[in-house]
Protein backbone atom coordinates (compact mmCIF):
# COMPACT_ATOMS: atom_id res chain seq x y z
CA UNK A 1 0.00 0.00 0.00
CA UNK A 2 1.46 3.10 -1.12
CA UNK A 3 1.74 5.63 2.18
CA UNK A 4 3.23 9.15 1.86
CA UNK A 5 3.38 11.04 5.59
CA UNK A 6 2.89 14.50 5.94
CA UNK A 7 5.47 16.68 5.31
CA UNK A 8 4.07 19.15 7.69
CA UNK A 9 2.29 19.79 11.04
CA UNK A 10 -0.05 19.04 12.38
CA UNK A 11 -0.57 16.43 10.23
CA UNK A 12 -3.69 16.99 8.35
CA UNK A 13 -4.81 13.38 8.79
CA UNK A 14 -5.33 14.22 12.04
CA UNK A 15 -8.61 16.14 12.00
CA UNK A 16 -9.62 17.45 15.27
CA UNK A 17 -13.83 17.32 15.59
CA UNK A 18 -14.11 19.20 18.67
CA UNK A 19 -11.96 21.30 20.53
CA UNK A 20 -11.20 19.62 23.37
CA UNK A 21 -9.28 16.84 20.63
CA UNK A 22 -6.56 19.19 20.96
CA UNK A 23 -5.33 18.48 23.94
CA UNK A 24 -4.99 14.88 23.12
CA UNK A 25 -3.50 15.44 19.97
CA UNK A 26 0.41 16.19 19.49
CA UNK A 27 1.44 18.97 17.34
CA UNK A 28 4.65 17.42 16.17
CA UNK A 29 3.89 13.81 15.72
CA UNK A 30 2.86 12.02 12.07
CA UNK A 31 0.85 9.13 11.08
CA UNK A 32 3.71 6.28 10.39
CA UNK A 33 3.54 3.21 8.33
CA UNK A 34 5.39 0.96 9.96
CA UNK A 35 4.58 -1.96 7.85
CA UNK A 36 2.85 -3.37 4.77
CA UNK A 37 1.76 -6.57 2.95
CA UNK A 38 -1.17 -8.30 4.93
CA UNK A 39 -4.02 -9.70 3.71
CA UNK A 40 -6.10 -8.46 6.95
CA UNK A 41 -4.39 -6.74 9.50
CA UNK A 42 -6.12 -7.33 12.94
CA UNK A 43 -5.66 -8.07 17.19
CA UNK A 44 -2.33 -5.67 17.81
CA UNK A 45 -0.94 -6.28 21.11
CA UNK A 46 1.92 -4.61 22.73
CA UNK A 47 4.60 -6.55 24.42
CA UNK A 48 6.81 -3.49 26.55
CA UNK A 49 9.07 -6.24 27.44
CA UNK A 50 9.99 -6.94 24.13
CA UNK A 51 9.94 -4.03 22.92
CA UNK A 52 7.56 -4.89 20.36
CA UNK A 53 4.09 -5.06 18.78
CA UNK A 54 2.31 -8.66 17.51
CA UNK A 55 -0.47 -8.52 15.39
CA UNK A 56 -2.60 -10.84 13.03
CA UNK A 57 -2.27 -11.18 9.55
CA UNK A 58 -5.74 -13.42 9.40
CA UNK A 59 -5.44 -14.72 5.90
CA UNK A 60 -1.95 -15.44 5.77
CA UNK A 61 -2.55 -17.36 8.88
CA UNK A 62 0.38 -15.85 11.01
CA UNK A 63 1.13 -13.55 13.87
CA UNK A 64 3.34 -10.85 12.50
CA UNK A 65 5.94 -9.14 15.30
CA UNK A 66 7.05 -5.25 14.74
CA UNK A 67 10.64 -4.78 16.79
CA UNK A 68 10.44 -1.45 18.09
CA UNK A 69 14.76 -1.39 18.33
CA UNK A 70 15.15 -2.27 14.60
CA UNK A 71 12.06 -1.70 12.96
CA UNK A 72 11.81 -5.45 11.82
CA UNK A 73 9.11 -7.36 11.24
CA UNK A 74 9.41 -11.49 11.60
CA UNK A 75 6.51 -14.07 11.89
CA UNK A 76 6.05 -14.85 15.24
CA UNK A 77 3.58 -17.92 14.53
CA UNK A 78 2.62 -19.49 11.15
CA UNK A 79 0.42 -21.39 11.03
CA UNK A 80 -1.68 -19.33 13.62
CA UNK A 81 -4.87 -21.02 13.52
CA UNK A 82 -6.28 -17.99 11.60
CA UNK A 83 -5.75 -16.34 14.68
CA UNK A 84 -7.63 -12.98 15.60
CA UNK A 85 -7.68 -11.16 18.66
CA UNK A 86 -4.92 -10.89 20.55
CA UNK A 87 -4.12 -9.40 24.24
CA UNK A 88 -1.73 -10.41 27.30
CA UNK A 89 -2.94 -11.68 30.67
CA UNK A 90 -2.06 -10.73 34.22
CA UNK A 91 1.07 -12.72 34.08
CA UNK A 92 2.13 -11.41 30.53
CA UNK A 93 1.56 -14.79 28.35
CA UNK A 94 -0.33 -14.18 25.03
CA UNK A 95 -4.21 -15.11 25.07
CA UNK A 96 -5.20 -15.37 21.28
CA UNK A 97 -8.84 -16.23 19.56
CA UNK A 98 -8.34 -18.50 16.87
CA UNK A 99 -10.50 -18.98 14.15
CA UNK A 100 -9.70 -22.37 12.56
CA UNK A 101 -9.57 -23.91 15.78
CA UNK A 102 -12.65 -22.09 17.51
CA UNK A 103 -10.95 -21.65 20.64
CA UNK A 104 -9.18 -19.14 23.21
CA UNK A 105 -5.56 -20.02 23.95
CA UNK A 106 -2.74 -19.22 26.11
CA UNK A 107 0.72 -19.09 25.40
CA UNK A 108 2.62 -20.28 27.75
CA UNK A 109 6.93 -19.41 28.98
CA UNK A 110 7.63 -22.25 27.23
CA UNK A 111 5.64 -21.44 24.06
CA UNK A 112 3.30 -24.47 24.51
CA UNK A 113 -0.39 -23.87 24.28
CA UNK A 114 -2.98 -24.07 26.73
CA UNK A 115 -6.72 -24.10 25.99
CA UNK A 116 -8.99 -21.77 27.71
CA UNK A 117 -12.31 -22.44 25.87
CA UNK A 118 -13.65 -23.79 23.45
CA UNK A 119 -16.94 -24.87 23.67
CA UNK A 120 -20.14 -23.56 25.54
CA UNK A 121 -22.28 -26.55 27.30
CA UNK A 122 -20.61 -29.33 25.51
CA UNK A 123 -21.38 -26.77 22.00
CA UNK A 124 -18.16 -25.47 19.76
CA UNK A 125 -17.44 -21.45 19.63
CA UNK A 126 -18.16 -19.80 16.53
CA UNK A 127 -14.75 -18.09 16.02
CA UNK A 128 -13.51 -15.78 18.60
CA UNK A 129 -12.51 -12.64 17.69
CA UNK A 130 -11.60 -9.86 20.21
CA UNK A 131 -10.09 -10.25 23.83
CA UNK A 132 -9.55 -8.64 26.71
CA UNK A 133 -7.96 -9.15 30.36
CA UNK A 134 -9.53 -7.88 33.27
CA UNK A 135 -7.57 -7.11 36.04
CA UNK A 136 -9.00 -9.67 38.20
CA UNK A 137 -7.91 -11.97 35.64
CA UNK A 138 -10.97 -13.00 33.89
CA UNK A 139 -10.75 -12.89 29.73
CA UNK A 140 -13.51 -11.43 28.29
CA UNK A 141 -14.07 -12.36 24.28
CA UNK A 142 -17.02 -11.99 21.28
CA UNK A 143 -17.63 -14.46 19.03
CA UNK A 144 -19.05 -13.58 15.99
CA UNK A 145 -19.51 -15.97 12.70
CA UNK A 146 -16.79 -14.31 11.43
CA UNK A 147 -14.26 -17.13 10.98
CA UNK A 148 -16.48 -19.92 10.34
CA UNK A 149 -18.03 -17.97 7.11
CA UNK A 150 -15.63 -19.65 4.66
CA UNK A 151 -12.36 -20.58 3.94
CA UNK A 152 -10.64 -16.75 4.35
CA UNK A 153 -10.44 -16.24 7.79
CA UNK A 154 -10.85 -19.97 8.91
CA UNK A 155 -12.95 -22.42 7.30
CA UNK A 156 -16.93 -22.83 6.55
CA UNK A 157 -18.58 -24.69 9.24
CA UNK A 158 -21.96 -24.77 10.89
CA UNK A 159 -22.88 -22.36 14.41
CA UNK A 160 -23.90 -24.19 17.00
CA UNK A 161 -23.81 -21.25 19.30
CA UNK A 162 -24.96 -18.04 18.74
CA UNK A 163 -23.06 -15.02 18.19
CA UNK A 164 -21.94 -14.24 21.94
CA UNK A 165 -20.07 -11.99 24.29
CA UNK A 166 -18.66 -14.36 27.25
CA UNK A 167 -15.93 -14.37 30.28
CA UNK A 168 -13.59 -17.03 31.39
CA UNK A 169 -14.17 -16.61 35.12
CA UNK A 170 -10.78 -16.23 36.66
CA UNK A 171 -10.46 -18.23 39.50
CA UNK A 172 -12.56 -21.33 38.17
CA UNK A 173 -12.07 -20.94 34.63
CA UNK A 174 -15.50 -21.72 34.26
CA UNK A 175 -17.07 -20.28 30.67
CA UNK A 176 -19.82 -17.50 31.31
CA UNK A 177 -21.97 -16.36 28.28
CA UNK A 178 -22.33 -12.54 29.47
CA UNK A 179 -24.30 -11.28 26.15
CA UNK A 180 -26.46 -12.74 23.98
CA UNK A 181 -28.79 -10.37 22.46
CA UNK A 182 -26.27 -8.63 20.12
CA UNK A 183 -25.54 -9.00 15.70
CA UNK A 184 -22.17 -9.79 15.84
CA UNK A 185 -20.54 -8.60 18.68
CA UNK A 186 -16.88 -7.71 18.00
CA UNK A 187 -14.45 -5.01 19.50
CA UNK A 188 -14.48 -4.80 23.53
CA UNK A 189 -12.84 -2.75 25.81
CA UNK A 190 -13.18 -1.36 29.45
CA UNK A 191 -13.09 2.23 30.80
CA UNK A 192 -9.89 2.79 33.13
CA UNK A 193 -12.02 1.90 36.10
CA UNK A 194 -13.34 -0.97 34.67
CA UNK A 195 -16.43 -0.26 36.04
CA UNK A 196 -18.01 0.10 32.16
CA UNK A 197 -17.78 -2.18 29.29
CA UNK A 198 -18.19 -1.26 25.77
CA UNK A 199 -18.81 -3.92 23.32
CA UNK A 200 -19.39 -2.91 19.27
CA UNK A 201 -22.47 -3.95 17.81
CA UNK A 202 -20.81 -4.95 14.14
CA UNK A 203 -23.89 -6.12 12.32
CA UNK A 204 -26.14 -3.75 13.98
CA UNK A 205 -29.13 -1.95 11.48
CA UNK A 206 -29.41 0.30 10.51
CA UNK A 207 -25.86 1.60 12.01
CA UNK A 208 -23.30 -0.11 13.47
CA UNK A 209 -23.20 0.25 17.54
CA UNK A 210 -21.13 0.51 20.40
CA UNK A 211 -22.87 -0.48 23.70
CA UNK A 212 -21.92 -0.19 27.50
CA UNK A 213 -22.71 -1.75 30.32
CA UNK A 214 -22.26 -1.15 33.95
CA UNK A 215 -19.67 -4.13 35.29
CA UNK A 216 -19.95 -5.23 39.16
CA UNK A 217 -17.26 -6.79 41.42
CA UNK A 218 -17.63 -10.17 40.41
CA UNK A 219 -18.47 -9.89 36.50
CA UNK A 220 -21.68 -8.94 36.36
CA UNK A 221 -23.16 -6.98 33.36
CA UNK A 222 -26.31 -4.36 34.46
CA UNK A 223 -27.89 -1.36 32.37
CA UNK A 224 -27.29 -1.94 28.75
CA UNK A 225 -27.45 1.31 26.99
CA UNK A 226 -26.02 2.88 23.52
CA UNK A 227 -23.30 4.69 23.80
CA UNK A 228 -22.53 5.77 20.30
CA UNK A 229 -24.20 4.73 16.69
CA UNK A 230 -22.43 5.31 13.85
CA UNK A 231 -25.27 7.24 12.14
CA UNK A 232 -24.35 6.35 8.17
CA UNK A 233 -22.20 4.24 6.49
CA UNK A 234 -19.37 4.05 9.01
CA UNK A 235 -18.62 1.32 10.75
CA UNK A 236 -16.99 0.38 13.72
CA UNK A 237 -14.54 -2.97 14.57
CA UNK A 238 -11.78 -3.07 17.38
CA UNK A 239 -11.66 -0.56 19.83
CA UNK A 240 -9.38 1.21 23.06
CA UNK A 241 -9.59 2.85 25.61
CA UNK A 242 -7.27 5.89 27.30
CA UNK A 243 -6.80 7.15 30.91
CA UNK A 244 -8.80 9.92 30.69
CA UNK A 245 -11.72 7.28 29.33
CA UNK A 246 -11.83 8.35 25.37
CA UNK A 247 -12.79 5.49 23.57
CA UNK A 248 -10.44 4.91 20.09
CA UNK A 249 -12.59 3.26 17.31
CA UNK A 250 -10.95 1.25 14.52
CA UNK A 251 -13.67 2.88 11.57
CA UNK A 252 -14.50 2.55 7.65
CA UNK A 253 -16.68 2.76 5.43
CA UNK A 254 -19.61 -0.29 5.63
CA UNK A 255 -18.95 -1.92 2.60
CA UNK A 256 -20.67 0.78 0.43
CA UNK A 257 -19.20 1.40 -3.27
CA UNK A 258 -16.25 3.89 -3.70
CA UNK A 259 -13.08 4.77 -2.50
CA UNK A 260 -14.08 5.98 1.00
CA UNK A 261 -15.73 9.14 -0.67
CA UNK A 262 -16.90 10.36 3.33
CA UNK A 263 -12.92 10.03 4.28
CA UNK A 264 -14.17 7.26 6.56
CA UNK A 265 -11.03 5.23 6.75
CA UNK A 266 -8.92 5.21 10.07
CA UNK A 267 -10.11 5.96 13.70
CA UNK A 268 -12.87 7.83 15.45
CA UNK A 269 -12.23 9.08 18.63
CA UNK A 270 -14.75 9.37 20.89
CA UNK A 271 -15.26 11.28 24.71
CA UNK A 272 -16.66 9.40 27.59
CA UNK A 273 -20.21 10.76 27.13
CA UNK A 274 -20.22 9.79 22.92
CA UNK A 275 -19.17 12.79 21.55
CA UNK A 276 -17.18 12.77 18.49
CA UNK A 277 -13.95 14.91 19.20
CA UNK A 278 -11.38 13.39 16.93
CA UNK A 279 -10.63 11.06 13.72
CA UNK A 280 -6.88 9.67 12.16
CA UNK A 281 -7.33 9.37 8.59
CA UNK A 282 -5.69 6.66 7.01
CA UNK A 283 -5.68 5.37 3.33
CA UNK A 284 -6.99 2.23 4.57
CA UNK A 285 -10.17 0.59 6.61
CA UNK A 286 -8.84 0.77 10.80
CA UNK A 287 -9.63 -3.07 12.03
CA UNK A 288 -8.02 -2.68 15.40
CA UNK A 289 -5.76 -0.61 17.74
CA UNK A 290 -4.08 -0.92 20.79
CA UNK A 291 -1.49 2.21 22.81
CA UNK A 292 1.86 1.03 23.56
CA UNK A 293 5.48 2.17 23.59
CA UNK A 294 7.71 3.21 26.62
CA UNK A 295 4.54 5.42 28.24
CA UNK A 296 1.62 3.60 26.18
CA UNK A 297 1.22 7.18 24.29
CA UNK A 298 1.45 5.65 21.02
CA UNK A 299 -1.47 4.34 18.86
CA UNK A 300 -1.20 1.04 16.91
CA UNK A 301 -3.01 0.76 14.08
CA UNK A 302 -3.91 -2.44 12.45
CA UNK A 303 -5.62 -1.14 9.02
CA UNK A 304 -6.49 -4.09 6.20
CA UNK A 305 -2.97 -4.06 4.46
CA UNK A 306 -0.43 -2.68 6.97
CA UNK A 307 0.54 -1.53 10.28
CA UNK A 308 0.72 2.33 11.15
CA UNK A 309 1.29 4.09 14.53
CA UNK A 310 1.02 7.80 16.17
CA UNK A 311 2.21 9.13 18.74
CA UNK A 312 -0.58 11.19 20.46
CA UNK A 313 -0.70 13.23 23.83
CA UNK A 314 -2.99 10.32 25.99
CA UNK A 315 -1.29 7.16 27.69
CA UNK A 316 -3.99 4.13 27.39
CA UNK A 317 -5.73 2.84 29.83
CA UNK A 318 -3.29 0.15 31.95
Amino acid sequence: MNFTPSARYPDPSVEVLHESFLGLRLFSASVEQLHTGCRWSEGPVWFGDLRSLLWSDIPNNRILRWDEASGTVSVLRQPSNFANGLARDRRGRLIACEHLTRRITRTEYDGSITVLADRWQGKRLNSPNDVVVAHDGGVWFTDPLFGIAGHWEGEPAESETPWAVYRIHPQSGALERKIDDLAAPNGLAFSPDEKILYVVESRATPHRKIWQYDVDAEGGLANKRLYVDAQGPGAYDGIAVDVKGNVWCGFGSNGAPGVDPLGLDGVRVYNPEGVAIGHIHLPERCANLCFGGAQRNRLFMAASHSLYALYVNVQGAA
